[in-house]
C-alpha cells in the first residue's frame, strides 16, 4: 500500500536536563529536573506527520538496550508502521539537551544504531520510498544514505523533502533532487560555502543552483522560500515558548503532510508554521507535537 510520507531518518532517546542557564565552558552547574522522551529528528518529523493525519512508515534502526522502547514509544503511539525500523548490535541513538529557563536549548547527540542506516539496508525499503507520496530524509544518518535515498526517490517519481540537519555537505545532485529543500539560515550559508548570507538570497540562489523549491525556516523570523520562481515570506507565530526543542522537526513533518495532501509549497509551510508554534508552549519533541483537529496558534 503506498504510503502518504516514508521517512528515512534518526530515532533517538532524548535525555532532557533543565536548568536555569547554560553553562560557561569549564563550569559546573546544578540541574533541576531529567526527563528521558522520544526523539530524533527522523522520528520525530515522522510522529509530527502522523499526527496530522498522514500515513507514514519510519525507516531506521534502534539498538537492544533500556532506551529501545522510550525511542519508539511516540512512533508507536503516532501510529507510524514500523516494519522496516530494524534492532541491531548497537546502543540505540541518544541526544543530550540541555534545557534553560529562557526556552532555548543546546543538544549533543550521538547516532548509536542511527550510524546502521546504510545504503543497503534503505534497499530492503526500496518499494516503500518508491510508492510513498512524499519521502523524508535529514543528515543524522550516514550521508551516503541520504544521497542513496535521494537516488531511490528520484528513481519512482517520489517527491523528496531533504532537510540537511544537522549542516552537512552533500553531492549537488542530492540537493538538487529536493522538493522541496529544507534548512535554516545557518545551514542555508554552509550549503553556500558562507558564514552568512541573507535568508532570501540564499533562497534564490539555491534554486538558481538546481533546487525546485526551497524553505528556510528562520525561528522567530518567521519562514522564506522560492517555489516557482517566485520568492514568498511567512511570519512566525506568536506564543510563550516554554521548549524549543524539536520546533525544526515539527516544521518538517508538517510539511510533509501538507505536501503529501496536495498542498503547494508555501501552503503547506503556512500550516506547519502552525505546527511548529504549538510545539514550543510543551515540553520535549514528540509529546508536544499538536493531532489533527487540535487548535494552532
Amino acid at each position: 500500500m503506498a504510503r502518504d510520507v516514508v521517512v528515512v531518518g534518526s530515532i533517538n532517546a532524548d535525555l532532557i536536563l533543565q536548568v536555569e542557564r547554560h553553562p560557561r565552558p569549564g563550569e559546573t552547574l546544578l540541574g533541576r529536573t531529567s526527563t528521558v522522551l522520544p526523539g530524533g529528528k527522523g522520528a520525530n518529523q515522522a510522529v509530527a506527520a502522523a499526527r496530522l493525519g498522514a500515513d507514514v512508515a519510519m525507516v531506521g534502526a534502534v539498538g537492544e538496550d533500556a532506551y529501545a522502547a522510550t525511542a519508539l514509544a511516540g512512533l508507536r503511539d503516532a501510529g507510524v508502521d514500523l516494519t522496516h525500523v530494524r534492532t541491531v548490535d548497537a546502543p540505540t541513538g541518544l541526544a543530550v539537551v540541555t534545557l534553560s529557563d529562557d526556552g532555548e536549548n543546546t543538544i549533543v547527540v550521538l547516532p548509536g544504531a542511527n550510524a546502521t542506516v546504510t545504503p543497503h539496508r534503505v534497499d530492503d525499503a526500496e518499494d516503500l520510498v518508491a510508492g510513498a507520496r512524499v519521502c523524508v530524509v535529514q543528515a543524522e544518518i550516514p550521508l551516503a544514505t541520504v544521497a542513496h535515498v535521494a537516488r531511490l526517490a528520484a528513481a519512482g517519481g517520489t517527491r523528496l523533502v531533504l532537510n540537511v540537519a544537522p549542516a552537512a555537505e552533500l553531492p549537488p545532485e542530492t540537493v538538487a533532487a529536493a522538493d522541496p529543500l529544507v534548512v535554516n539560515e545557518h545551514e542555508a550559508a554552509i550549503l553556500l560555502g558562507r558564514r552568512y548570507a541573507d535568508p532570501a538570497e540564499s533562497a534564490r540562489e539555491l534554486a538558481a543552483r538546481g533546487v525546485r523549491s526551497v524553505v528556510v525556516t528562520l525561528g522567530v523570523g518567521g519562514v522564506v522560500g522560492v517555489a516557482d520562481g517566485a520568492t514568498w515570506s511567512l511570519p512566525a507565530r506568536r506564543v510563550d515558548a516554554l521548549d524549543t526543542t524539536g520546533a525544526g522537526d515539527a516544521f518538517v513533518g508538517a510539511l510533509a503532510a501538507g505536501i503529501a495532501d496536495g498542498l503547494a509549497v508555501e501552503q503547506a509551510a503556512a500550516l506547519a508554521t502552525r505546527v511548529a508554534a504549538a510545539s514550543v508552549t510543551r515540553l520535549g519533541a514528540q509529546p508536544s507535537y499538536p493531532w489533527r483537529g487540535d487548535d494552532l496558534p
